[in-house]
Parts: structure tokens; C-alpha cells; sequence
């Protein structure tokens, strides 16, 4: 691995070195003479015929949406091109023509997202999702000053999508998993473009001449047009250019070109700003003071519509069997309710109860309190188990058996078990200030606590979960 990287170090050395050369050579007249692409136009081509051209072929013949999505895409990356034909022939221009020169670019960037918004029932979904992450990289024009670093981010996130069509492919269809190498390559190989050509930011000709405005620009010329699209679906036409760019944005997404030329302004940033006289400061000119006063009269009162609110109803206490169901709701401060279970088919279901005592006789399948708060409750032998959710302060005894007793959702709860019960199993969650109490010899009770906090290892094989030590 080392030796590759300084092989791919020195690669990248003698580009440099040689475009240095060239430059050196042509002492800059090459570059304004306007007629010709310079080296940084011919490098970018090379891309466009690498990776990308076999991605462009596999859309086409993958089809569908895969194939109408490339054709943006191919849209996307002839826009670039002529931005780079500007700065081969250019000086770097003012922020606001600079900001003219990449708008169609991002205009295009933005149809290809759009595409994919529109077509999220598509089979092909996780295609398109790769393509629209990935396709920010043709925004480096406008990044500084690392556009290289902004490429590599924009393959990890095509990468996250590309995986996806690699798991859904493997082993069934090859060709998908090639398509999709062969976009996040494409974007590995403008990656390096971008690291050997444009190290700082997009590289203008300093020699070039001066770039007023994108109309009076040149056409790029006919000699190095990027590669014929293969046959296949044609692509959507361009959007209009017959609407003229507004003067100043007035809303939707922020312009990068124009926050980075105001950042790079360095310690001018402020000079547009109005210096404050004293004539304008309200402590050394107390006219001003006057003015600033507003009358009760201008005040208008402030009007809020509120809902009226009536008193909260209560609903009434509810004891009696549904079915297969002793339902025991609502109850209040009832010390002496008991409930008879004359067939173990049935449940208990005790909700929204408060301050009161319950007595269940006779053997039932299950028990369940929820949303219940300082309720006790008295029960002889339960065939499945006794749960309780979303309640406070909670006591439960067990005279007779209970294989299972579940705690949910609680705070406060004790659970008092008979000798019958002791092979019962606790199970807990969201939970705290559980104990469980066990009965001795002596008629008494002992008092043991739930562990509420646990620590969580890895042995090289699995996780360990144990109680912490302060659980005892």
C-alpha cells in the first residue's frame, strides 16, 4: 500500500511538473490568444472519455429512468466543460460574472435531484439515489480552497447508495454492479483532475483576457468537443435561456459563488459597511430620543383567540365482566373492591385506577394493570402471568402461584411472592425502584431491589451484560 501511494505521488509530481513546463514554454500567450484549449480543457476531456463514457454506455443499455437520468447527467458534465473553456481563455472574472458563468451548471445539477425526487416509486430507485449524491462533485468550480477534498466527500456519498446496488445485484445482474463502478470511478477520476489541475480552486489564465459578462464570451471551439452520446433514449431538452437571470436572489438556495467571493474579500469584508456618526447616535444626539418614543394611542391591542375550556369530565367507575374480561376502570380511593373469577379463561383488566385496593379470587389467566397509580392489588393463583405498564407506585401480592410477573414503564413497584411463587420470573424494562420481596420462616418479608444499571462488554465474541456493582 505504501509503495502505491508514492507510485500515485509521483504520478501526480511530473503532471504537475509538466504542465508547469508547458506553461513555461508557451509564456502565457497560448492561453489568451482565445483560439485554442489549453492543457486543463484537454486533461478534462480525457475524463469525460474514461469512466464516465462506460457509464453513460451502461445507462443506456440498463434503460428506463437509469438511461433519461445519464442524459442529465451528461448535461451536467458538458456545462462544466464550457466552464472550464472560460477560465482556459480568462482572467478571473468579478464575483457577479462568476456567479453568471456556473449558474447554468447548477440550474442542471438541480434537474438531475429533481429527477430523482419525482421517481422515488422507481425500480430503480437506488440508482437514481446514487447519482443524485455523487452528482454534487461537478460543483468543485465554485469550491476553495480545497475543491479536491469536495469531490472525495461527494464519492463517499454515492458510495453510500452504490453499495445498496451492489447487495440488491450480486449474483443475479453484473451489469448493475458495473454501472455503478463505473460512476463513483468517474468521480475518483475527476477527483484527481481536480487535485493535479485546480490544487487551490478553479485555475483561470491569469494571461487571458478579461471577462465581462458570459455573452460576450467566445463559443467553445469545435476542435475537442466531448465524446457523441451513445444511441439510446435522447435526453430531456434544455431548459429555456430566453428568461433573463434575476438581478439579485431574492429567495430558494444561497449562491456558493457569491458567498466565497465576500469571504475572500479577507480584511475588506467590512468596508461596505456605513460608518455610524454621531449625528445618528441616540446618546450624543437627543433629538433622536424623542422620536424613538411610541404612544399608547398607536399601540393596537393584541387580540388571542383561546379555546374555552370546560371542566375536565370524569369518567364513571367501571367494575364488571365483558365477555371473558373483568374490566375494572376508573376506579378512586375504593379500598374494598373484590372481583370472584369463577373460569381460569378469564382475564383481569385493571386501568386508570387511583389510591385503591383490589381483592381477585380464584384462579385467572392473566393480570393486567396500565396507567394505574397507587393501586394495590391482591390476587391468588394467575396461569399465565401478571403484567403492569405505565404505572406508579404499585403493589402486588401473590398468594397462591404466578409463573411470570411483568414490569414495564414503571416507577415504583413492589411485588410480594408466596412460597408457591419463588420460582417466579421477573421480567423488566424502562423501569425503576422495583424490589421483590421474599417471604422467611419467620412470617417476615426480605426485600430485594431489581438492578435498574448495567455495564456492557465485548469478549471478542459477543456482548456481556452485567449489573453493576451498585445494584449489589
Amino acid at each position: 500500500m505504501a509503495e502505491q501511494r508514492l507510485t500515485q505521488l509521483v504520478d501526480r509530481l511530473e503532471k504537475v511538473t509538466s504542465r508547469l513546463e508547458t506553461v513555461a514554454t508557451r509564456g502565457g500567450g497560448g492561453a489568451g490568444g482565445g483560439n485554442e484549449n489549453t492543457e486543463i480543457v484537454d486533461a478534462f476531456d480525457k475524463v469525460l472519455c474514461g469512466k464516465l463514457k462506460t457509464y453513460f454506455d451502461l445507462s443506456t443499455e440498463i434503460g428506463e429512468d437509469v438511461a433519461k437520468h445519464a442524459g442529465m447527467v451528461r448535461e451536467c458534465f458538458n456545462a462544466q466543460r464550457t466552464v472550464l473553456v472560460l477560465a482556459s481563455k480568462h482572467k478571473t472574472p468579478k464575483p457577479a460574472v462568476s456567479k453568471d458563468v456556473v449558474k447554468p451548471l447548477g440550474s442542471k445539477v438541480d434537474a438531475v435531484q429533481a429527477f430523482t425526487d419525482k421517481n422515488r416509486g422507481s425500480k430503480k430507485f437506488n440508482h437514481l439515489m446514487t447519482i443524485k449524491e455523487g452528482i454534487g462533485c461537478v460543483g468543485w468550480v465554485t469550491v476553495s480552497p480545497k475543491p479536491g477534498q469536495y469531490v472525495k466527500e461527494m464519492f463517499d456519498q454515492a458510495l453510500f447508495y452504490g453499495n445498496r446496488v451492489i447487495k440488491e445485484f450480486k449474483g443475479k445482474d453484473e451489469k448493475q454492479i458495473e454501472w455503478m463502478r463505473a460512476f463513483t470511478g468517474a468521480i475518483k477520476e475527476l477527483e484527481e483532475y481536480v487535485r493535479t489541475y485546480h490544487t487551490t480552486g478553479l485555475a483561470w489564465n491569469p494571461d487571458g483576457t478579461e471577462l465581462t459578462s458570459v455573452s460576450s464570451a467566445p463559443p467553445p471551439p469545435s476542435g475537442g468537443p466531448p465524446p457523441p452520446p451513445p444511441p439510446g433514449a435522447p435526453p430531456p431538452p434544455p431548459p429555456s435561456t430566453d428568461i433573463p437571470p434575476p438581478k439579485a436572489p431574492t429567495g430558494g438556495r444561497p449562491d456558493p459563488t457569491a458567498l466565497f467571493a465576500e469571504i475572500n474579500k479577507g480584511a475588506n469584508i467590512t468596508s461596505g459597511l456605513k460608518k455610524v456618526t454621531n449625528e445618528m447616535k441616540t446618546h450624543k444626539n437627543p433629538e433622536l430620543r424623542g422620536s424613538s418614543i411610541v404612544k399608547g394611542s398607536d399601540i393596537k391591542p393584541k387580540t388571542t383567540t383561546t379555546k374555552p375550556t370546560g371542566p375536565v369530565t370524569k369518567k364513571p367507575p367501571v367494575c364488571e365482566l365483558r365477555g371473558q374480561k373483568w374490566t375494572v376502570e376508573n376506579q378512586e380511593n375504593n379500598d374494598s373492591l373484590e372481583i370472584t373469577v369463577t373460569d381460569p379463561k378469564y382475564a383481569v383488566i385493571i386501568y386508570k385506577c387511583t389510591k385503591t385496593t383490589i381483592k381477585v379470587h380464584g384462579k385467572c389467566n392473566t393480570i393486567f394493570i396500565d396507567n394505574c397509580k397507587r393501586v394495590g392489588v391482591v390476587f391468588e393463583d394467575v396461569i399465565s402471568a401478571c403484567e403492569m405498564i405505565n404505572c406508579q407506585s404499585i403493589q402486588v401480592q401473590v398468594i397462591g402461584k404466578c409463573p411470570t410477573v411483568s414490569i414495564d414503564k414503571t416507577d415504583g413497584c413492589q411485588v410480594y411472592l408466596s412460597k408457591d411463587s419463588l420460582n417466579c420470573v421477573i421480567v423488566s424494562a424502562k423501569s425503576s425502584e422495583m424490589n421483590i420481596l421474599i417471604p422467611e420462616k419467620n412470617g417476615e418479608y426480605s426485600e430485594h431491589a431489581v438492578p435498574e444499571q448495567f455495564r456492557t462488554t465485548w469478549n471478542g465474541k459477543c456482548l456481556v451484560t452485567e449489573c453493576t456493582d451498585i445494584n449489589g
